[in-house]
């Protein structure tokens, strides 16, 4: 019998990315649940498989229950997934980011579903003098949404614990690659520097540009998810990073790009961003003892790919 599976954020820039994983795997039903604030219809175009886009907003328990119910498994990625938003309009993303989750976890209970993958985030971290960052350390989140994400962790535990909910939450890193959205000045680095590269413009890096980040190709992550679903019990309850234990800064990701795409753009820089962490990196040796993660995509590889679909649109 072909499983049904839940992607809530289905069409976002991860959620599409894990649909087409999923859906090449070959051995399910897939709904992405998605209520198109920032997903896009098109960024599931040429998808081919068994698949269901479901308007419904993840903060309407009663839009959401119906699709989750009898699914074997859901892949928690619906967020508003923004520091500097959270910190200028906490209300939203606390709506989303945790009252939504409630309403996901809530949903998955009461619905039968075998495991929810839960999408949390390595801002949960703050400014850690110790790098690489292991999941072992303490949280010190710095921002509404590091807590907001955090909270997503604690209730996936408590699910867990109290319900018998299989659950593991997946710390992801800086994401990145085709379909994010380079339109906010809340979108991703990466997806920036890619805009500007193809309208021959400066970007505008905030701080001096030495701040470092652990940039994981878009594929890696949806890979590891799907890992994450499939692991045996001794999983359920526990938070993994999701990174790719290297770390790259800023000012060398934006030298790297322009040597890709042969341009000649000094950046400007602007005042450091509230909330933002100086320095990121995973610590990996969880994940890939206990889920199996390996990443396949070099951050080159992922530069050029990503450019190569910004030069599509």
């Amino acid at each position: 019998m072909t499983k049904k599976i839940v992607v809530t954020g289905g069409a976002g820039f991860i959620g599409s990315a894990l649909v087409r994983a999923l859906l090449a795997r070959g051995d399910a039903q897939v709904v992405a649940l998605d209520n198109l604030s920032s997903g896009k219809r098109e960024n599931l175009e040429g998808v081919e498989g068994p698949l269901e886009l479901v308007v419904a907003d993840i903060c309407n328990y009663d839009g959401i229950a119906p699709v989750i119910a009898g699914a074997d498994t859901v892949f928690h990625l619906a967020a508003i997934p923004s520091v500097p938003r959270s910190v200028a309009d906490p209300i939203p993303s606390h709506q989303v980011n945790t009252d939504g989750m409630f309403q996901v976890f809530r949903a998955c209970h009461a619905g039968g579903v075998r495991r929810v993958v839960y999408a949390a985030s390595s801002s949960a971290y703050g400014d850690t003098e110790v790098l690489p960052k292991v999941e072992t350390m303490r949280a010190n989140p710095l921002s509404p949404y590091a807590a907001q994400k955090l909270m997503g962790e604690y209730y996936a535990s408590v699910f867990y614990n109290c319900y018998g909910l299989e659950t593991v939450s997946l710390r992801f890193f800086n994401v990145f690659g085709p379909r994010q959205d380079p339109s906010s000045p809340y979108s991703g680095v990466l997806s920036i520097f890619n805009k500007c590269i193809m309208e021959g413009v400066s970007p505008t890096i905030y701080g001096d540009g030495e701040q470092s980040r652990d940039f994981t190709f878009v594929t890696d992550v949806a890979g590891l998810c799907i890992k994450a679903s499939l692991a045996g019990p001794e999983v359920c309850g526990k938070v993994y990073n999701a990174g790719n234990g290297n770390r790259y800064t800023l000012n060398m990701v934006w030298e790297t790009l322009q040597k890709i795409a042969g341009v000649s753009l000094p950046a400007n820089y602007g005042p450091a961003r509230t909330g933002d962490v100086k320095h990121s990196q995973a610590d990996t040796t969880a994940a890939v003892r206990e889920l199996g993660h390996a990443p396949q995509v070099s951050l080159e590889e992922g530069l050029r790919a990503t450019l190569d679909w910004f030069r599509t649109l």
